[in-house]
């Protein structure tokens, strides 16, 4: 096996398995993909460590540990479309598509989506396509989504997120609300909302989805 390959298996057995993930098609899935391929060439020796890398200034790629156990709790069935929103360089777009019938990986940044584009065939992902547009809109042309999951950590949840849902739709996302943030499944019913924190995670907010200071008198 390669160094890149033994530390895959390695990320799997120490970082997934043991965080009480048991989807047999996640671990596949993250014991197949190449996720060096996926991060930049400087930060390939990174893509398997117990941290968040850099793909972008100011934006990381969750731990693999998070990005398991956030899409585990979100349980996407392969008859689902998926919107995967903050994708990055597309290694979670790639993982997703492995569980769902579609997914749609969402960039606000050209080069991302240039290179999210590129490495998703390799990998076999046909059933994903990345686009650009604005991260708090979402794709609202391409919904309902069964599923929505975002790559990064937000303060307040955009309203057009919810939107976007089916009846039954689920939002994965991490809020922080400090120096952790809860990892939450919020799930539409009819017009009503309801959420479940999963587990904790402290990945940096992502630009712009700070939550807006108050007036203070």
């Amino acid at each position: 096996m390669s160094d890149f390959a033994n530390a895959r298996a390695a990320m799997v057995n120490s970082q997934v398995r043991v965080a009480d993930v048991t989807d047999h098609r996640i671990q596949d899935a993250m014991s197949e993909i190449p996720r060096e391929r996926f991060v930049p060439r400087s930060k390939a020796a990174q893509a398997y460590a117990d941290a968040e890398v850099e793909c972008a200034p100011g934006r990381v790629m969750l731990r693999p540990r998070d990005l398991a156990k956030l899409i585990q709790a979100v349980d996407v069935g392969p008859d689902e479309l998926v919107l995967d929103i903050a994708c990055g360089r597309g290694y979670s777009t790639a993982v997703l598509a492995r569980l769902a019938e579609t997914v749609v990986g969402l960039e606000s940044e050209e080069a991302l989506v240039k290179r999210a584009s590129e490495r998703l065939p390799d990998v076999g992902a046909d059933n994903a396509v990345v686009v650009r547009g604005d991260l708090k809109a979402g794709v609202p042309d391409q919904g309902p989504f069964d599923v929505i999951f975002v790559g990064g950590a937000v303060e307040d949840v955009p309203d057009a997120w919810f939107d976007q849902l089916a009846d039954g739709g689920r939002l994965a996302v991490i809020v922080r609300e400090g120096p952790v943030g809860k990892a939450t499944v919020f799930t539409r019913s009819g017009s009503a909302i309801g959420d479940r924190v999963h587990f904790d995670a402290a990945p940096p907010v992502m630009p712009g989805f700070e939550r807006e200071a108050g007036f203070v008198f």
